[in-house]
């Protein structure tokens, strides 16, 4: 039994590894993609605003639409909560093999 709990941390090792890299690597890149997509955000809503005085309140709104898509609170939030799901995971599998 103690055998194939040794062959079973050998084996998650590299799974455990590779999701810890991918972790890292998604939240170096959220983290230094924030503040060029609150910049463009932030454009993108005034434009928005703009074109509902000036031009079509239709467009307006779809211009604002995608300016909340694009800040901190549209989907970039949905990649935050999915990146939590993977370390969750990863620790799910750290806590069931390792002990």
């Amino acid at each position: 039994m103690k055998i194939l709990k040794c062959l079973l941390m050998i084996v998650t090792a590299p799974v455990v590894l590779v999701l810890t890299l991918f972790v890292w690597l998604c939240t170096g890149l959220i983290y230094i993609s924030s503040l060029v997509r609150g910049l463009l955000s932030t454009v993108i809503a005034l434009l928005g605003v703009a074109v509902i005085i000036t031009y079509s309140p239709q467009n307006g709104v779809i211009l604002l639409v995608i300016a909340f898509l694009i800040s901190p609170m549209g989907l970039p939030l949905a990649a935050i909560w999915l990146l939590g799901k993977v370390q969750s995971l990863k620790y799910a599998i750290q806590d069931r093999v390792y002990g």
